[in-house]
Order: structure tokens, then C-alpha cells, then sequence
């Protein structure tokens, strides 16, 4: 998959912007502040649904505009497509093909994109709530029904939890509909361990060949899902009823607590270096390696199943990578389109098909 054009009108600092992008390596480079991240923010856009640096879609009008329009022009093996989305006022547009789309869902998974970001050290050092936005991003690149099971899951986490709380204050409820919202998340979660549980599975195999490579064979790096199911139970009718005996044997303390306290949003990763928590003991150089390997092993594991790369994304992050790990996520590029954004315009000397100074929101082509 690749990126053919990026367009935007009115978005965070870009008054209006239409970027041609090579199949290889592109580098947008210019001084801290000019526009590099908010081109890419607005391409990731497609991919996630959301941006990965603002809460609310508002904070991306450009300041003293009404609203936003972005687009993408991409090419999969399928052929040429297009996403379109728009903010004015309070009225969202979204359209895929030309034709218009109404729930955020539809958008998801027709663009893929693997991005890394100077935050993105938070998957290692930070807590559960990291990792596992990080899975849900990635599986629901893989599989295609992932994000309706994790909607419908969480529509039915927000039930119970509504239930609970409830009779935690001593009002009465139906404890009939308490459970049929029990039966409703464990469905739902048998689904989501079991995506989760071959996503990681697959993952693994590649960060691990990564972390040895850039680390010239020093490095060992495991990861595995931190779950309340047993790694063994592959049967999903298996797994359904492994929940539901959890929340059942765990109703008294969950409604003392007034919330679920097992199931999907309670999972974690778990990541280790030569056998060791890579949370507590991971130098900032081992993160940044750690970091590196997941999101080329997460490019891998689209391929793998999906039959071709996604987009990466790489903002203001190659800086911090010594010359070894640079030339290798260079160097192995093959049939990876990259796009790059950096302060540096050498970062990538003798690896770019295309360079674009970027510089008050605007972005030109140039020829050194």
C-alpha cells in the first residue's frame, strides 16, 4: 500500500496543501513548528480515525476558519482509493470512494499506516492503558472484524459497569439484565482475547529477528499478552466460558468496587529484554530499540496478513537512533513506502526518492 497525495485545507497551521508522495523513502524536513508532524498527523488520520496528538477534532481548525478538509489518495493491490473527512462547526463528513460514509468504523482499516513518535517510548515505561491502545490499533489493522467486537464490547462493559454501580449504592436492579450484559461481554471478549492472543503471537516471531539484528545479537526481546485467560485455551466457546465463570466468581468484589474488574480492558503486554521487565529496567537507548522493533515487526505482521506493507510513518524519531538502527530501517526499506519528518535535511542523505521543505504550513518539492 502506499500514499499517492495528501491534501488539506484549514488543518492545525496548513491554509490549503497538496503533497505528491514517492513509493520509497520521502523526507519532510524544516525547522521545529512549520507543519512537518501536522502533515502527518492528517495522514494517520485515515488510518486511526482520531489524531494521535488532540483530544477533540476542534483543536485542528486552523485558528480563525470555520473548519477542516483532508484527504488521501492511495493505491493497494486492489487499485487506486480515496478517503475524505471534514469538520465545520459540529457537522462531520466523511466520505470513502467519493461516496459518503456515516460511521467512523467504515473508514478504519482501508488506509493502513504504522506510525512512530517521540511518545511512543510510553509503550514500554508507561502503564497498561499504553500497550493496549497500541494492540487495538494494530489487530484492528489484521482483522478486519476487530473494532466492531471492540465496540460492541465496550458498549457492554459500559452497561454492566452502569449495573454495578448501582447496586453498590443499594438501589434495586434486575439482576436478570446484570447478566445478560455479563454473557454479552464474555461473548464479545472471547472474540477480542482470541484476535489479541494471534496478534501477539504473530508480533513476537518478528520483533524478536528485529531486536537481535539492531542489537548485532545482544538483545532478546519477548513479549506475550498479560491476560485473565490461560495462554492454552484456543477454543472460543472455551474462552467464552472461561469469562463467564470469572465474572461470575468475581461479582462480589466487582460490585463492591462499582466496576469490571476482569476482562479485555484490563489486558496488557508483557515485555521483557534478556529476560527482564523492559519496564523497570530498560535503558532509554534499549526503549527506543524496543519501540523500533515493534512497529517494524507491526508492518510485518499487516503484510503477513493482509499481502502488502502499510505506510510508515516516522516523525521527528530517526534523530534519536544511532547511524546503525537508522541504516537499517533504511537500508531494509524494499517494497516499504516511508515517510520521514525531521529539523535535519541529511538524516537520510543518499536514501530519499523525495524531499519536501516544509516551512509556515507550506510544502515544496525540492532539488538539492
Amino acid at each position: 500500500m502506499i500514499i499517492k497525495r495528501f491534501k488539506a485545507e484549514n488543518f492545525r497551521n496548513i491554509e490549503k496543501c497538496d503533497i505528491e508522495f514517492s513509493p520509497g523513502v520521502n523526507l519532510l524536513y524544516g525547522k521545529n513548528a512549520q507543519g512537518k508532524t501536522n502533515a502527518i498527523e492528517g495522514i494517520y488520520l485515515f488510518s486511526r480515525g482520531k489524531s494521535f496528538r488532540a483530544r477533540e477534532d476542534s483543536e485542528l481548525v486552523k485558528f480563525g476558519t470555520d473548519g477542516f478538509r483532508i484527504s488521501v489518495e492511495y493505491e493497494d493491490r486492489s487499485g487506486d482509493g480515496s478517503l475524505e473527512y471534514a469538520l465545520f462547526g459540529k457537522e462531520r463528513l466523511r466520505k470513502k470512494n467519493g461516496y459518503k460514509i456515516n460511521k467512523i468504523t467504515e473508514m478504519i482499516g482501508s488506509f493502513k499506516c504504522v506510525l512512530f513518535y517521540p511518545d511512543d517510548l510510553g509503550l514500554v515505561k508507561d502503564g497498561p492503558e499504553e500497550r493496549r491502545s497500541f494492540l487495538n490499533v494494530a489487530a484492528s489493522a489484521c482483522y478486519p472484524s476487530y473494532m466492531k467486537y471492540y465496540s460492541d464490547y465496550k458498549k457492554a462493559l459500559e452497561n454492566r459497569n452502569c449495573i454495578l454501580k448501582m447496586i453498590q449504592k443499594g438501589l434495586y436492579i434486575d439482576r436478570r439484565e446484570l447478566d445478560s450484559w455479563s454473557e454479552s461481554m464474555a461473548e464479545y471478549a472471547s472474540h477480542i482475547y482470541l484476535f489479541r492472543q494471534d496478534y501477539i503471537k504473530r508480533l513476537q516471531r518478528y520483533t524478536k529477528v528485529v531486536m537481535l539484528d539492531i542489537s548485532g545479537g545482544k538483545e532478546e526481546l519477548y513479549i506475550s499478552l498479560d491476560s485473565d485467560i490461560d495462554d492454552e485455551i484456543t477454543d472460543r466457546q472455551r474462552v467464552r466460558m472461561e469469562y463467564e465463570r470469572i465474572l461470575s466468581e468475581s461479582l462480589d468484589r466487582e460490585i463492591a468496587a462499582g466496576v469490571s474488574l476482569y476482562g479485555p480492558h484490563r489486558d496488557d503486554i508483557e515485555i521483557k529484554i534478556n529476560g527482564n521487565s523492559a519496564r523497570s529496567f530498560a535503558s532509554q537507548g534499549q526503549q527506543r530499540s524496543i519501540v523500533l522493533s515493534l512497529k517494524l515487526a507491526e508492518g510485518e505482521v499487516i503484510k503477513e496478513t493482509t499481502g502488502e506493507y502499510p505506510v510508515f510513518l516516522f516523525d521527528d524519531v530517526l534523530s534519536e537512533l544511532d547511524e546503525g538502527r537508522r541504516e537499517y530501517v533504511l537500508s531494509g526499506k524494499n517494497d516499504r513506502q516511508i515517510i520521514i519528518t525531521s529539523c535535519e535535511p541529511d538524516i537520510c542523505l543518499g536514501y530519499t526518492d523525495r524531499e519536501i521543505d516544509v516551512s509556515g504550513g507550506k510544502y515544496v518539492s525540492s532539488h538539492r
